[in-house]
């Protein structure tokens, strides 16, 4: 049964106004020479309902056999020649510009490599994950797979399918100095000064804080932050606290728009960004936004009312969502509806493409 849910965004975004997180630096820069990095390897997917590759195909075969001697049951390639439960596959796993620790456990993508036409019930068998060939193993990924395209079944994913088991460091040492590298979409001269001039205020106000500037411009992407003589001492615990800077009035200030990480699960948004009144149907919700005011504290019987405006900040309507529980990548699908719809006035973003 599909179910109606009318959001009443100006009385939500009142109700969540506390619980809302400001957005940090963290979420929209990297220190220079810090950035994701990719450990994959290949696996087998079981499982299949006649969909996987062809039991005559060696590079499949082969890798098959060689599991099921491990297991305890030796068997021929040729012994394997008519099963098609089976797909070999290629197994990618980007790790987080922070870095990763053993026992994290991070999604993975799959992706058919031979002929099999759908990955579609499928459980990946335990795979290593490598950097580079040569390098040791870093993470191991199994699991059952979802098909996040039905209309593209031959590639998969799986939550928390890979299991760190070696550290992966990607953040470099830090001494007297570092970069602050701004991300693509929130780059320009005007938002790399307005960062800088954040981080030197919220620096400065903190307690036992030097009246020193620490953060200036280089260009337009790139903040140079000096470590005080009295930071010196613990670096890394600096950093932490620089990248923890709240930038959510810098992003006020740039041009509208929606940037959102369906890995990650995050959704940013710059400038003013207005969504237009409009229903939403959404696996077994039908969502109408409505644009409510508050009702009078003063009155007992009195509710929320409509507000005659035609649109309202996509902020609250994000509030909303969260205390609806709609889980973030579920956001984003219905971002794109509003986009494409005409309903959400701004750039929309997503994964890094437009």
């Amino acid at each position: 049964m599909r179910r109606w849910i009318v959001i009443s965004i100006g009385v939500l975004a009142l109700a969540t106004l506390n619980a809302h997180a400001n957005k940090t630096l963290r979420e929209i820069a990297r220190i220079k020479g810090q950035g994701a990095s990719v450990v994959q390897g290949l696996g087998l997917v079981v499982g299949l309902q006649g969909t996987g590759d062809s039991g005559s195909e060696l590079a499949m075969a082969r890798p098959l056999a060689e599991a099921l001697k491990k297991l305890g049951n030796p068997v021929s390639v040729d012994d394997l020649s008519s099963t098609k439960s089976v797909a070999l596959v290629m197994v990618t796993c980007e790790i987080p510009r922070d870095g990763a620790k053993v026992d994290d456990r991070i999604l993975v993508n799959i992706s058919v490599l031979n002929s099999a036409k759908s990955l579609v019930g499928g459980r990946l068998l335990i795979s290593p994950l490598i950097a580079r060939p040569g390098t040791p193993v870093y993470a191991f990924a199994q699991g059952p797979l979802t098909i996040p395209d039905k209309d593209s079944p031959t590639v998969a994913r799986i939550a928390r399918g890979a299991q760190i088991v070696r550290d992966i460091n990607t953040t470099p040492s830090i001494s007297g100095s570092f970069d602050l590298i701004i991300d693509p979409f929130f780059s320009g001269y005007a938002a790399a000064a307005s960062i800088a001039s954040e981080i030197n205020q919220q620096y400065l106000l903190s307690v036992n804080r030097l009246n020193q500037s620490i953060a200036e411009p280089v260009d337009a992407r790139t903040i140079r932050v000096i470590v005080p003589l009295t930071e010196r001492t613990n670096p890394a615990s600096f950093f932490g606290d620089i990248m923890q800077t709240d930038i959510s009035s810098a992003l006020r200030k740039l041009p509208a728009k929606v940037i959102c990480d369906s890995l990650a699960g995050t959704i940013v948004v710059t400038g003013d960004v207005q969504v237009s009144q409009a229903i939403i149907n959404h696996n077994d919700m039908s969502i109408s936004t409505t644009v409510a005011l508050p009702a009078d504290p003063n009155d007992p019987n009195a509710s929320s009312v409509s507000n005659n405006a035609d649109t309202s900040e996509l902020e609250d309507l994000l509030l909303a969502f969260g205390q609806l529980d709609i889980p973030p990548i579920e956001q984003i699908n219905i971002l794109r509806m509003l986009f494409e719809s005409g309903k959400l006035h701004a750039r929309l973003i997503i994964d890094g493409q437009e």
